[in-house]
């Protein structure tokens, strides 16, 4: 590709994926173009009362949304292509390539959630070169990952090569025979890497990641050793976990059924592309195995680290509308909690055994293995790429910096990489790299009951909510100022000695002493009606009555005040008293 006489810098903006795991979003820009490198979604913490998904800030990118000229992405994971339906009501992208599961994947979500005519979608196949904008040219190359159909890509620039891993490890004995095609790394590595975004998520592990195929002997073993009924959680998204285990379950003669919407969507699009493999009669719905025996069922079901709505949390719980555990069944757990999901997992695990479960689950059971490079994988990858500058992503922080060091380690000097949070821009040029300013960054969060975004003050308050409880109170005020009977008072999860009845006479006493001293700010007596800002007196009084309450009880509880006003107001007669207006059925009768 030719060089840009400018020599303009090449603009690196990950707006998700860095010091956290999850919701991966990159941006590259240069000059007027902006090409986007996945977009996916992270998981809510506890603290995120009633949020669903977390997706990164993406003010950048509707602010310039003339700039975008198309998508890249890397493999089908919620964390790469869970946002993309959201973004795509907020912005328009005008095309989206990307490997054939996941673009499978992918238009079921944009159709479910209306916008599958925002954007076109185009499956790649290993080596392809697709073209976006004028700047852009991007080859897809074959990885190995724990989803099938995964890719690292290298995008052309005027300035040279940049690579971006995607999500990978060297797996040298692939379940589906999909080799990594190290040979074209290798020969990009000779021609001149520019910089090598690289995937750092198991950084701090030495050694290389164990072949997804070591699995296999482990979960043979436990299936052999099952009695009961044989229930196994993994990833939704883990093609080839699940083809080997529908492989064992043939093995071993158990039919399987499948337990969650989202492992059923990812099946069916397997089977239809070919990734996953099986007899027809293998698979079975819920109804069929109940009358089966024991040990003739596998039930494959999500849940595996300990999601709320999961099938096998709700098994666990006791909540699930068909499914109940026996003593004798086994469960195995085929997937180790990612950070922050622990005590979610060993929760239900505890669950599953206080109910005669036997429970399969541990790093030392060899039932799992990461989908991601360790050390030596990184080695390998700086080896074949041979890079000129480097940058560390997709982890936390003390990740980052292990990978550099790593790099550094072969040889690439420090001044050649950066280590950056969502949000920084790193120019690139042909003899530089730096990070040179920030845009916008942070989270958006997704209340997808109500389909609207969850604002920080939203969140604030849902989280004061649930730590100090709430206090509503119920107050009638009439035409003049005055409380048409004792306010009521009502306490939800606010812990507290004193006693409601005093807590009701201080309510009142604060209402009136309020009305007495500002209702004239509020209130307009000249006309025939008074005119009465009844929103600006219940804010006023809402405020202060929060403010009390607070002082008194020495809690934080949200005060929430219902107001009550007459339908009709008085109205002036000849002498100047007031008299109420009557109703139309009032004056009827």
């Amino acid at each position: 590709m030719a060089k840009n006489e400018a020599n303009s810098a090449l603009k690196i903006i990950p707006l998700g994926g860095l010091h956290e795991i999850g919701k991966n979003t990159c941006v590259f820009e240069y000059d007027d173009e902006i090409i986007l490198l996945d977009a996916g979604l992270a998981f809510p913490t506890e603290a995120m009362h009633g949020v669903n998904i977390v997706l990164p800030d993406t003010s950048y990118l509707r602010e310039n949304r003339h700039k975008i000229k198309g998508m890249i992405v890397t493999h089908g994971h919620e964390d790469h292509i869970g946002g993309i339906a959201f973004h795509l009501k907020q912005f328009e992208i005008p095309v989206i390539h990307g490997p054939r599961l996941a673009m499978a994947m992918l238009e079921g979500k944009l159709e479910e959630a209306g916008v599958r005519d925002r954007t076109e979608l185009r499956s790649v196949l290993p080596r392809d070169l697709v073209r976006i904008g004028q700047h852009f040219f991007v080859e897809y190359i074959r990885n190995t990952h724990s989803i099938a159909d995964s890719f690292t890509v290298a995008i052309h620039t005027p300035l040279g090569v940049v690579i971006h891993t995607g999500d990978f490890k060297f797996d040298h004995t692939p379940v589906d025979g999909e080799k990594f095609d190290v040979q074209r790394l290798a020969e990009h590595g000779e021609k001149g890497v520019l910089c090598l975004l690289s995937d750092s998520t198991n950084s701090e592990v030495p050694g290389f990641t164990p072949s997804e195929r070591s699995v296999y002997p482990n979960l043979d073993r436990v299936f052999s050793q099952a009695t009961g009924r044989l229930f196994v959680t993994t990833f939704a998204s883990s093609v080839h976990r699940i083809n080997m285990i529908l492989q064992l379950a043939q093995k071993h003669n158990r039919v399987v059924t499948v337990v969650g919407r989202s492992m059923l969507n990812l099946i069916a699009h397997a089977r239809n592309l070919g990734y996953v493999k099986c007899e027809d009669n293998l698979l079975q719905p819920l109804h069929t195995v109940r009358n089966l025996p024991d040990d003739n069922v596998l039930i494959l079901t999500t849940g595996s680290q300990g999601e709320t709505m999961a099938a096998m949390t709700r098994i666990a719980n006791k909540e699930h509308p068909h499914i109940k555990i026996r003593e004798g069944d086994t469960v195995v757990f085929s997937a180790n909690p990612i950070p922050g999901n622990t005590i979610a997992v060993v929760n239900t695990i505890d669950k599953l055994m206080l109910q005669g479960a036997k429970v399969v689950y541990g790093r030392d059971k060899g039932i799992h293995v990461s989908g991601h490079g360790c050390q030596e994988d990184q080695k390998l990858m700086i080896a074949l790429t041979r890079p000129k500058f480097f940058l560390p992503v997709h982890g936390e922080h003390r990740m980052l910096v292990k990978h550099s060091e790593t790099a550094q380690s072969m040889g690439i000097p420090a001044e050649n990489m950066v280590i950056i949070q969502n949000g920084d821009i790193v120019e690139l040029t042909e003899t530089s790299i730096r990070a040179a300013g920030k845009v916008q960054a942070g989270i958006e969060l997704v209340d997808t009951s109500s389909s609207g975004m969850v604002s920080a003050k939203v969140l604030q308050e849902r989280q004061r909510m649930a730590e100090e409880g709430i206090v509503t109170i119920a107050a009638a005020i009439d035409w003049t100022g005055k409380l048409m009977a004792k306010p009521e008072i009502h306490l939800r999860g606010v812990v507290t000695s004193v006693e409601r009845s005093l807590i009701q006479k201080w309510v009142q006493q604060r209402i009136e002493e309020i009305l007495g001293v500002r209702w004239s700010e509020f209130a307009s007596l000249e006309g025939e009606q008074p005119e009465i800002d009844w929103g600006g007196l219940q804010g006023t009084l809402e405020r202060e009555l929060a403010r009390s309450i607070r002082r008194e009880l020495q809690c934080q509880p949200t005060v929430t005040l219902l107001m009550q006003i007459p339908d009709e107001p008085p109205v002036k007669v000849a002498d100047g008293r007031r008299r109420r207006t009557r109703t139309a059925a009032q004056v009827a009768s």
